[in-house]
Parts: C-alpha cells; sequence; structure tokens
C-alpha cells in the first residue's frame, strides 16, 4: 500500500499539507472544548470514546475491588452476637443492609464493564480511529451519525451511572425478572434499564456506520481480500450489533412497561413467563459476546502479524471465521439456560454450542502458524499477543464443560461460570484492547511510551489476572455459588488468593495509566510507522492530520506482505526473506542494508 499525488505537488503543497495534527487546537480553551464537543472527525470521536471508556472501567474495576475487599472474609455471627467480616453493613450488625450493598455492587460492576466498557471499547474507541484509517478514507460514510452515536452513549451512560447517586439497583447486570420487576428502588431501576436501552441506538448507529464505510470508502485497489483483517473483525461484529441490539432495546422497553404499567409480559402472576425474558435477553447476549471478542480477535490478527514481521498465515480462513462465528452466534443462546428448558431443547443448543469451537479454533491455530518462524518483537504489544492466546484459550477450553449438559448442571450458577466469563471478556477483549492501545498509541497521540514500563505492567497484569480468576475456578468446582456475599468457612482461603490476585492486577493497571500520562507529557515523538507495519495507517504521519492523508492512498500490495515490501515509513533495519528479490511493484521500496 503507498499514497500517490492526486495533484501536482505545487497545488497540493497550498492543500492539507498546511493542516497541522487533528490534535492542534484551533482557538482558545472554550473554543477548543466546544470544537472537540461538536467534531465529526472520526479520530476526535475514538479518542473521546476512549477516555470515556477508560473512565467508566476506572468506576466499574472500583466497584470490582470492593466485592473482592468484601469477600476477603466470610460473614460470622460469634457468640456474644457480635458480626464480623461485614465491609458494607449501614449499621453495625445489619447482614441484610450489607448484603444489599454488595448486590448493587456487583450489578453496578457487571452492567458498566459490560455495556459501557467491554462493548464499546474497541469498536466505538479504536475502531472508530483506525477503521477510516485503515481503508484509506477521509472519515467514515457518515460523520454526524457518528458524532450522534457519541452523545447517545454519553446520555446512555449518565442514565445508568445516574442511578448509582440514587441509591443503586440490585438485580444484577443481566436485569433478570423478577427482580428487575419487583426490588426496591423503582427509579433507580428505570433509570438503569432505560441507559442500557439507550446504549443500544449507539451500537446500531457504529455498526451501520462501518459497515457502511467498508463497503464504500475503500481505497483505489483496496478490495475485499485486501482489507487488513481488522476491518474483517469489525464488519462482522457491525453485522452484530445491527441485527441483535433491537432485540435487547424491545426486551428492555417491555421490562419498562412491566415496571411501570404491569401488563404482565414477564410475570407470572400475571400471566406472563419470566423465561421468556431469558430467551429474550440471551438472543442478544450471546451475540453480543462475539461483539464483544470479534474486535479484540482482529486486533490479535494485526499485531501478531506486524510484531512476528510475517505474512499472516491463512488470511482468507481467518476473514471467513470472523463471519462464521457471527452466524453461528445467533444460535446458541439457549445454552445459558439448560436448567430452565427441555431435555431435548438443551441437547440441541448444547451441539450448537460445541460448533462456535470450530471458527474459533481456525484462528487460533492460524495465530500460532504465524508466529512460527517469525521475526519476533517481544515488545509491549506482542507480550499482549502471547497473553491473550494463553488466556483466551483457558477461557474457551473452559466452556466446553459449560457447554456440555452433564457438567453444567454442577457447574452452573458457580465461580467456575465467572471465571470463564472473566477469562474470555477480560482475558480476551480487554487484555486485546490494552494490547491495541499500546500498538496504535504512537499513531493517536504522536508520543511513544516507555517500553521498560509497558512490558512490566503487562506481566503485572498478566500474574495479577491468573491469581484472580485461576483460583475461582478452584471455587467452582467446589461448588461455591456466585452472587453470594458470604460463604462457608472452608472456600476463604481461595477468596482470599483472589482478591490478593485483584489488587496485584490494579497495580499492572496503574503502572499502564502511568506510562500513558508520562508518554503524553515527555514521550519521545512517534515517527509515522514505529513498528514496521504495512496497512494504510502507518503510511501518515503520527498523530494524523485531519483528513488523515495528504494524497489519496493507491493499495497496491497486501497488508501483511512483509515476504516482499519493506515498510517504506519504518526508519529501522528491517528482516527481509534470505531469497527476498527486490520490490514487487509500485508502492515497494528496497530493504534497509544492514
Amino acid at each position: 500500500m503507498t499514497t500517490v499525488p492526486t495533484q501536482p505537488e505545487s497545488v497540493a503543497g497550498h492543500g492539507h499539507h498546511d493542516e497541522g495534527s487533528y490534535l492542534t487546537p484551533k482557538g482558545g480553551f472554550i473554543t477548543t472544548i466546544w470544537q472537540w464537543c461538536t467534531t465529526i472527525d472520526h479520530k476526535k470521536i475514538g479518542v473521546m470514546y476512549l477516555f470515556a471508556v477508560l473512565f467508566l472501567f476506572f468506576i466499574g474495576g472500583v466497584a470490582a475491588l470492593a466485592v473482592r475487599m468484601e469477600l476477603l472474609e466470610p460473614v460470622r455471627v460469634l457468640e456474644n452476637g457480635t458480626v464480623t467480616g461485614q465491609l458494607f453493613a449501614p449499621t453495625e450488625g445489619d447482614i441484610a443492609g450489607n448484603n444489599n450493598l454488595y448486590n448493587r455492587l456487583f450489578t453496578l460492576h457487571g452492567a458498566i464493564m459490560v455495556f459501557m466498557v467491554i462493548i464499546p471499547s474497541i469498536p466505538a474507541a479504536l475502531g472508530n480511529f483506525i477503521l477510516p484509517l485503515m481503508l484509506g478514507a477521509k472519515d467514515v460514510a457518515f460523520p454526524r451519525l457518528n458524532l450522534l452515536s457519541w452523545w447517545i452513549y454519553v446520555a446512555g451512560s449518565i442514565l445508568a451511572v445516574g442511578s448509582i447517586l440514587m441509591g443503586g439497583v440490585d438485580t444484577g447486570w443481566t436485569f433478570y425478572t423478577p427482580y428487575s420487576t419487583t426490588t426496591d428502588g423503582y427509579f433507580q431501576v428505570l433509570l438503569m434499564i432505560g441507559g442500557a436501552f439507550v446504549l443500544g441506538f449507539s451500537s446500531i448507529l457504529t455498526g451501520l456506520n462501518f459497515i457502511v464505510t467498508t463497503h464504500k470508502l475503500r481505497a483505489p485497489g483496496m478490495g475485499w481480500f485486501d482489507m487488513p483483517l481488522m476491518i474483517w473483525a469489525l464488519y462482522a461484529t457491525s453485522i452484530i450489533q445491527v441485527l441483535a441490539t433491537p432485540v435487547i432495546g424491545i426486551t428492555l422497553l417491555l421490562l419498562i412497561f412491566e415496571r411501570v404499567f404491569s401488563v404482565g409480559i414477564f410475570d407470572p402472576a400475571l400471566g406472563g413467563d419470566p423465561v421468556l425474558y431469558q430467551h429474550f435477553f440471551w438472543f442478544y447476549s450471546h451475540p453480543v459476546v462475539y461483539v464483544m471478542i470479534l474486535p479484540a480477535m482482529g486486533i490479535i490478527s494485526e499485531l501478531i502479524s506486524v510484531h512476528s514481521r510475517k505474512k499472516i498465515f491463512g488470511y482468507r480462513a481467518i476473514a471467513f471465521s470472523s463471519l462464521g462465528i457471527a452466524a453461528v452466534a445467533f444460535l446458541v443462546w439457549g445454552h445459558h439456560m439448560f436448567t430452565s428448558q427441555g431435555e431435548l431443547t438443551a441437547a440441541i443448543f448444547s451441539a450448537l454450542t460445541f460448533l462456535v469451537a470450530i471458527p474459533t479454533a481456525i484462528k487460533v491455530f492460524n495465530w500460532i502458524a504465524t508466529l512460527y518462524k517469525g521475526s519476533i518483537a517481544l515488545n509491549t504489544p506482542m507480550l499482549y499477543v502471547l497473553s491473550f492466546l494463553f488466556l483466551f484459550s483457558i477461557g474457551g477450553l473452559t466452556g466446553l464443560p459449560l457447554g456440555a449438559l452433564a457438567t453444567d448442571l454442577h457447574l452452573h450458577d458457580s465461580y467456575f461460570v465467572v471465571a470463564h466469563f472473566h477469562y474470555v471478556m477480560m482475558g480476551g477483549t480487554i487484555i486485546a484492547f490494552v494490547g491495541g492501545m499500546h500498538h496504535w498509541w504512537p499513531k493517536m497521540f504522536g508520543r511513544m511510551y516507555s517500553e521498560r514500563w509497558g512490558m512490566i505492567g503487562c506481566v503485572t497484569v498478566f500474574i495479577g489476572f491468573n491469581i484472580t480468576f485461576f483460583s475461582q475456578f478452584i471455587l467452582g468446582t467446589q461448588g461455591m455459588p456466585r452472587r453470594y456475599a458470604s460463604y462457608v468457612d472452608e472456600f476463604q482461603l481461595l477468596h482470599v488468593v483472589s482478591t490478593i490476585g485483584s489488587w496485584v492486577l490494579l497495580l499492572g493497571f496503574l503502572i499502564h495509566l502511568f506510562n500513558f500520562v508520562h508518554s503524553l507529557v515527555a514521550g519521545e515523538k512517534a515517527p509515522a510507522d514505529p513498528w514496521g507495519a504495512l496497512t494504510l495507517e502507518w503510511e501518515t504521519e503520527s498523530p494524523p492530520i485531519e483528513h488523515n492523508f495528504h494524497h489519496e492512498p493507491i493499495v497496491t500490495h497486501g497488508p501483511y506482505d512483509f515476504d516482499t515490501v519493506r515498510p517504506p515509513n519504518y526508519e529501522g533495519d528491517f528482516p527481509m526473506p534470505d531469497d527476498y528479490q527486490g520490490p514487487t511493484g509500485p508502492g515497494s521500496s528496497e530493504p534497509a542494508k544492514a
């Protein structure tokens, strides 16, 4: 891929060449704030999403740490009537009050992390920034719709987080009936559910924008199989967002009607069916699991090829597996309800569940094959790739006993499910998200971070994560139920280990925070292509100009042709194969001489 002038240099020199980066302020402080609030630049919108997601990640993380602190010690009633092991009791010995606050905290943690962090983190933050750049476009297809989706996200997040200020919600993040229709906190529940309903519109608009952008705004010479695999992942994700999100929107709207008007859709006392809510919820929420993980897989495909400096193995297989996962995602929602459905139905859903493993395994084996004999750079992004492969594989393999009927009946609603979910969602999506942040950070902000501290932070996160959640697999197999504010004494040791792990995990993220802040304040200026990548976003400056490219990009080679093309903007020595024969076409350049 390369960029070529579409007009004489003398003319072009008076156009985009005079632009500063998209971060260059154009006026005073108030003017700059207003420009950011009303911008239609996909890069600025992506950056605003990024910082909003990171802020909400902090709030959700604090709630998670509070939950782990409560579980550090079981609640005990001593012979003299004294109650110990309570962190949240409004008054001493108030066990019910302590448990209610615990319920509110884990509901807050789950709702924020799922609806406001994991779902929008990669598509809305990183995706908004890099998708047009990867396609060689000036912006997304509908820039104003993109801005609208951002403000809808803000409105939905304010509604949901506002419920905290009114006392919180204790329904659990799934809002199961009858909890969400009968529990205390009338307005708080409506606010939280309404926030999730509004957030769905942001997802739909973002997905629609990405689909049209991918179809219509690819650079000249870029066919479907010349696109980076990150684009394929975002495209498959967008299909799920557009098709599945309306289902949860309608479901939450029905839930609001049930709560306000008692219309009897889910309440059996009024002729409703509470299991119907579960079907509606999981018909959306299982596909949305792949809204969370597919973009992460796209990031891994980019990072693993760039940082092993090797052509991706099985490009088409990985691309089609993204679409395959998106298709199968709509067929397996029933495996969340094995204990509330008939035997034949459960057997069918169990069989369909194992089908998901096929396209997922295709990706994993192709990634491993890409690493084989690659020139691997053990930097922070690559460490996150290796962490993802390890953690996501554990998450996927522990899904097998949950998909099998015989074992799921024992493990259902236990800490085994909690650990599996976190190994997939955090060990998969969040780990890939942080790795992607390190990969594209120099492009987004034009500053390099400390590689040393980045690697220290990654290792600390990896260790803390495994201490926190692997112990929960053992808890689950021993029978520890999830969502309980207390437990029998036999489980305390593993809960202490898990809580200590959460502190190590916190330390790892604080190291990354320090490293990123230091990068913005005192980091070295980033070159256009610090990694030696071949995709189009590395053809422009770091950070990019407002219109992305000085010239219209022309695609002349594939995104991973490291065996035939030397990255034109890479300043260091670049390893080429022994049988390299020189440039293969326009846009190629000679390898650096040793």
